[in-house]
């Protein structure tokens, strides 16, 4: 808010509206360090007065400006909406820089990880079941490709959604004259902001946008550490969160628990869903409150400043604690061949089904297999085996002219990946182009 009022301040000064160098006295005054104690009391029990801090902060920022002259220049023509708005654009484009810059770092070593992996075989899992083989690298590719959507928005609405506020006592200001759109252009110029056509003091889809991209940001993290703690558990163990296992000095290790000492916890992947929770609902109270009364809501404007800062500040911090996840994770590449290997061929029933589908026909066939696959699992031997000493199945087989090293290849895992690898490549090239 002190940035907002010293930028105002610095417009009506090029406005030639208020005597030269007053932008720089009311700059000076709101750089001059920490507020005092009493400042602070000061300003909120004025809050409690009028309803926001802005009054209060008005009054002691125009103490502090040394020369008296220049203190016409605080808060000229503005209103506290102006103030407290055009400071939560200034805010998010601060939190939406430090995203960017943590969210572009987990991109790099998705792509990273997406290349080094693409061959490297796993078991696909869909609805938390074994499905059919896919590699790491198309699993690295799928966030990739949901970080780099989160960029790129995040980036979009930075870049031209985040604009000052300026419009006086109700969006008119008429305080101001003529020179009202000419302050306003400079305000934002000043601030580094975009200058909207007219204020937007009721009108919130700039807040809704702010709150929407920061969501789909976390809701692309959360799909990252959703992934990876399924993949850490112990039952599966295809990845792991990097860093020291024990920590020197008898220091509290990474992924420690308090009560058993053999716990390696996926704390980043872990901190990242807590952050990520809680977004749809903040963003949901942001929606709500977009419906606001004539010049000035009763309310609902309010209602935006708590939800608003929290989505920001924990969009900030998953993307803080996703750089060190995807930089920093390991894979385990004899897992997950030892995983797929003790799956016993079913997640390749499906590709046999579709080698006697053209002689038996596609609801035969599956029907066929598909009791061959549930003789598979229960029992723990290969589906390989079961087929071939299954009676129908053979003779089947034989109709078709189809020969054991057919079958042999339908059951190899790394034949049956489709466009994985073309997936992967496209992945890494629209990163690349950005």
């Amino acid at each position: 808010m002190l940035a907002a009022e010293a930028g105002l301040a610095r417009a009506l000064e090029r406005a030639g509206l208020v005597p030269a160098g007053a932008g720089a006295a009311v700059t000076a005054a709101a750089q001059a360090g920490e507020l005092s104690t009493a400042d602070r009391a000061e300003i909120a029990q004025s809050s409690g007065q009028t309803g926001n801090p802005v009054p209060g902060l008005a009054r002691v920022l125009t103490r502090k400006v040394a020369d008296p002259v220049a203190r016409s220049a605080v808060h000229r023509g503005a209103t506290s909406q102006d103030i407290i708005d055009t400071a939560a654009m200034l805010l998010a484009h601060d939190a939406m820089d430090a995203a960017l810059a943590d969210l572009r770092t987990a991109a790099a070593a998705a792509a990273r990880l997406a290349e080094v992996h693409h061959g490297t075989l796993m078991i696909g899992r869909t609805l938390l079941q074994q499905a059919v083989p896919v590699t790491f690298g198309v699993v690295a590719a799928g966030w990739l490709a949901g970080l780099d959507s989160a960029i790129e928005w995040l980036s979009f609405v930075r870049d031209t959604r985040l604009a000052v506020q300026f419009g006086g006592a109700a969006g008119t200001l008429a305080s101001l004259r003529e020179d009202g759109v000419r302050v306003k252009a400079l305000f934002a110029e000043e601030l580094g902001l975009g200058d909207p056509p007219l204020p937007w003091h009721t009108e919130r889809l700039r807040i809704i946008d702010v709150g929407a991209t920061a969501a789909r940001a976390c809701a692309a993290l959360s799909k990252i550490a959703r992934d990876v703690i399924l993949l850490a558990q112990t039952e599966v163990g295809e990845v792991a969160e990097g860093g020291e296992l024990a920590a020197p000095n008898g220091a509290v290790r990474r992924g420690g628990s308090s009560a058993m000492p053999n716990k390696s916890n996926p704390v980043a992947a872990i901190a990242i869903l807590g952050c990520a929770k809680q977004a749809p609902g903040l963003l949901a109270t942001l929606v709500a409150a977009a419906e606001q009364e004539h010049q000035r809501a009763a309310g609902a404007w309010h209602a935006e400043w708590q939800p608003l800062g929290h989505l920001l500040q924990l969009t900030v911090s998953a993307a803080a604690w996703a750089r060190d996840l995807v930089t920093h994770l390991t894979v385990d590449e004899q897992r997950m061949a030892a995983n797929l290997a003790r799956a016993g061929g079913l997640p390749l029933a499906e590709r046999v089904t579709a080698l006697l589908g053209e002689s038996l026909g596609g609801p035969a066939a599956h029907d066929l297999v598909a009791g061959a696959a549930a003789r598979s699992a229960a029992s723990g031997v290969p589906l390989r085996d079961v087929l071939l000493a299954t009676p129908q199945f053979v003779q089947k087989l034989s109709e078709a002219g189809i020969g054991q090293a057919q079958l042999d290849e339908a059951l190899d895992p790394a034949g049956y990946l489709g466009a994985a690898q073309a997936f992967i490549a496209a992945a890494l090239d629209a990163h690349a182009q950005g």
